[in-house]
């Protein structure tokens, strides 16, 4: 063909038709993910029977077409395209088992007729992205001739954009999605020629575009969209240049398949070399392509990697439905509800189908949509609510329906290796979430702890750990749910390692080094030590000792503390060794122990309530790392009394951190209850500031720390705070009340109420701080035997014990 020749014809099959020598292709114009157009792409192609499909997408996925006719290839699927020295540089094509080009692809292989993709190559789209500042190319790179369904009230201006609501606002329509169901998706299967409904869409499309045309010539370079507009022509020359190859290669006839709005474009006359120049200069870049599993969910997402489909879910009803599809739509709404313990019989099953029909005709459509029959399930099955109804929309409107991709599938060593590791743990991907309970003292849910820990590391989050119901240390609980762009991550965690234990521990290294505080990296040997990973953990161990060493501030040292312990914890369930993880904790625990006081003085108010987070946290950090038995470890928790009697006495520590200190002392036994109240006392009294006796009280009852037990358990402790809030001066009084309403407001409702009891009966019932008893029931200061008898049973039911035949306890039974 010379550079004279054009491409051009009349209707889809032009005079000669597909199936005849030296006939025009058939241009098979389509709706991306529709399922009436998937219908008619089918029909079409059983009637002219081309030689070649050609089908819009990347042209470096051919050699992949043929996995499309594998038995373990299920849709919902997609091509996934990555630059190969970014793979985090990637773009999605995806397919439901209704959308157009999947089923030309499935019927070319039926046929033993070859496919062929004949879009813009993925390395130009990649390249272009990039040199645009784009990360990313959004889910459908094919750019969908449609915008999401659903969106109504386009403007002229937009047509490009979405040229379904332009159609459907010269129909007289205000919402596209309805009228291109009641055009195409209801057509009556059969009916008439087979390219008749390509034929009327081709039209509407040329003439959608010559508008758009004489718009541009009257507005000139002020129009918007302008990139988008010069990548469509890039796209469609290159598509003209493909077709024409074909045709010359197959004299059987050639059919695309291809967005509608691309349609007229391709039958439009334009020279090879008019082409090949819009073509020349392109940036390009190398990029590796393979398929990977989709969602009905991520169909339905207008941005990121979704393709904005609303209903995936009824789509691929309407596609597989042979007949009578409202009345098998709703009859699996009502097998949803009766799982879901709703009454539902087959009696409102036909009201719901009468009442979709009656809604169609009232509404003048040809066939009950999806509009009707949500309104009949309303209506009739929820009686009105929408309660049930969110959940018909979001199991089957949308749907978690994840696709398979076969094994043969290209995919990166690390992707091989993951999914080998699933198969193992028996761990399957999934799309809806799953919450999984692990017991690590078993080899395969360890296992499946590591391997989540690892993809964690790698960013990869699969999973994602939770609150577990127990409170053991061999207890995990993670929410898992597998998302399609996760493909993407994997790809590019490839750079770390072929395996996932390898990019793991190899990632972590790099981590460690690029970490910018202490606290990141012992966050980071912690994870080590959770996934397992023993040649990481000794270079983070030794980049975590010269980083304690050097750094002097003793926030971070007692924020890296915590983690440490818990690692230390984990260890010993997992079998690691922690030796050298022991003797860092133990180091930062002396430097804090020492740097501590120093470190309280002189603070402001926002300063004063981060340290005394950090002393929370030594605290229990201390608490966790005394109880584990190692040589000269027994006396961390004296010397950590030490520092909290050291804060609770100096004047010069902030209020809230020594009213916490007095607290932790008063919790573990070490302050008498009679010192806490005589501590508080001269804290409350008139020669300290109110501010300062505000926060010493947050310090000492707040942080829901159980501070309101505490008040409400202690008629001394009460009184002392009644008395002096009593007698704040009204000037101070505002000051101090933000400060008091965040300390109290922590407590629970029923500890309020009780404190508020306690206060409204007065000093008087409650007795003084001075007095032996108080004079209120349940506060006495001697043990009352009947009441204490009542609860004995209760108790021994709590702790699992019987009484013994002769009356007496069985204190070693069942324990």
């Amino acid at each position: 063909m010379t550079g004279t020749d054009r491409a051009g014809g009349g209707g889809p099959g032009g005079q000669g038709g597909a199936g005849e020598p030296g006939g025009r292709p058939l241009l098979l114009g389509v709706r991306h993910h529709g399922p009436g157009s998937a219908r008619a792409v089918r029909a079409a192609l059983e009637a002219t029977r081309p030689g070649v499909v050609l089908i819009e997408g990347p042209p470096e996925a051919d050699a992949l077409i043929p996995l499309a006719a594998d038995e373990d290839m299920r849709p919902p699927v997609a091509l996934l395209a990555h630059a190969v020295d970014e793979p985090g540089r990637s773009a999605f094509w995806p397919l439901a088992e209704f959308s157009p080009e999947w089923v030309a692809v499935r019927w070319a292989l039926e046929h033993d007729v070859p496919a062929r993709f004949i879009d813009l190559p993925a390395a130009h789209t990649l390249a272009w992205r990039a040199a645009d500042g784009h990360g990313d190319v959004d889910a459908d790179a094919r750019g969908d001739d449609q915008a999401p369904p659903g969106r109504s009230g386009t403007a002229p201006a937009d047509v490009r954009r979405d040229p379904l609501a332009a159609l459907a606002a010269a129909a007289g329509h205000d919402d596209p999605e309805r009228w291109w169901e009641d055009v195409i998706e209801h057509r009556g299967r059969g009916a008439g020629d087979a390219l008749a409904p390509f034929t009327a869409l081709e039209e509407a499309m040329t003439a959608l575009r010559e508008t758009e045309e004489d718009g541009e010539a009257e507005g000139g370079e002020d129009r918007e969209g302008g990139d988008g507009d010069v990548r469509d022509l890039v796209r469609e020359a290159h598509m003209r240049l493909q077709v024409r190859a074909a045709r010359r290669e197959f004299a059987e006839g050639v059919a695309v398949v291809c967005g509608a709005w691309h349609v007229p474009a391709l039958r439009r006359r334009a020279t090879v070399a008019a082409d090949r120049a819009l073509l020349k200069g392109l940036p390009r870049t190398k990029v590796d392509m393979t398929w990977v599993p989709w969602t009905h969910r991520r169909l339905s997402r207008a941005g990121g990697y979704g393709a904005g489909i609303e209903s995936p879910g009824w789509y691929g009803h309407l596609f597989a439905a042979v007949d009578r599809p409202v009345e098998r739509w709703l009859t699996k709404v009502a097998g949803l509800l009766r799982a879901e313990d709703r009454i539902v019989s087959p009696a409102h099953v036909i009201e719901a189908t009468r009442l979709a029909e009656t809604l169609a005709v009232i509404r003048g459509r040809p066939l009950p949509g999806l509009t009707e029959a949500t309104d009949a399930v309303r209506a009739v099955m929820c009686d009105g609510s929408d309660v049930p109804l969110a959940l018909v929309h979001d199991r089957l409107v949308v749907g978690d329906v994840l696709g398979e991709v076969p094994a043969g599938a290209p995919a990166v060593p690390l992707q091989r290796d993951l999914t080998r590791a699933q198969r193992r743990l028996r761990l399957r991907p999934e799309a809806p979430v799953r919450e999984l309970e692990l017991d690590l003292r078993k080899e395969t849910d360890a296992g499946r702890s590591r391997l989540l820990h690892r993809l964690r590391l790698l960013g990869v989050g699969w999973g994602e750990a939770v609150a577990s119901r127990s409170t053991g240390t061999f207890r995990e609980a993670w929410r898992l749910r597998w998302e399609p762009e996760l493909s993407v991550r994997v790809a590019e965690a490839g750079v770390w390692g072929t395996t996932v234990l390898s990019a793991a521990t190899a990632r972590a290294q790099a981590d460690a080094v690029t970490a910018r505080g202490l606290a990141e990296v012992t966050a980071l040997a912690e994870r080590c030590l959770l996934a397992e990973l023993p040649d990481a953990l000794a270079p983070v161990m030794r980049i975590l000792a010269d980083r304690a060493a050097l750094d002097k501030d003793v926030g971070h040292l007692a924020q890296a503390l915590p983690a440490l312990v818990r690692s230390l914890r984990y260890g010993d369930v997992r079998g690691t060794d922690t030796g050298a993880l022991a003797e860092v904790a133990e180091g930062l625990a002396e430097r804090v122990f020492v740097g501590l006081p120093a470190a309280c003085a002189a603070l402001d108010a926002d300063a004063a309530e981060e340290m005394r987070r950090h002393v929370d946290a030594v605290h229990t950090a201390v608490g966790l790392l005394g109880d584990a038995p190692a040589p000269g470890r027994g006396d961390l928790h004296s010397r950590w009394r030490a520092v909290l009697h050291t804060l609770s006495a100096r004047d010069t520590v902030p209020g809230v951190v020594r009213g916490r200190a007095v607290r932790l002392l008063l919790d573990d036994g070490e302050l008498a209850p009679d010192e806490a109240a005589r501590l508080m006392g001269l804290v409350l009294s008139p020669a300290t500031p109110p501010a300062d006796a505000a926060a010493w009280i947050e310090g000492f009852v707040g942080g829901g720390s159980g501070g309101g037990m505490l008040l409400l358990h202690d008629e001394r402790l009460l009184a002392l705070v009644d008395a002096w809030l009593t007698g704040v001066p009204a000037d101070a009084f505002t000051h101090v009340l933000p400060l008091l309403r965040r300390t109290f407001s922590a407590y629970e409702p029923g500890v309020r109420r009780g404190l508020g009891e306690l206060v409204r009966r007065g000093p008087e019932a409650r007795g003084s701080v001075t007095t032996a008893g108080s004079g209120v029931p349940g506060f006495a200061a001697g043990l009352d035997p009947v009441r204490a008898d009542a609860v004995l049973p209760v108790v021994r039911l709590l702790l699992g014990r019987h009484p013994a035949p002769d009356g007496g306890d069985l204190a070693g039974a069942n324990t």
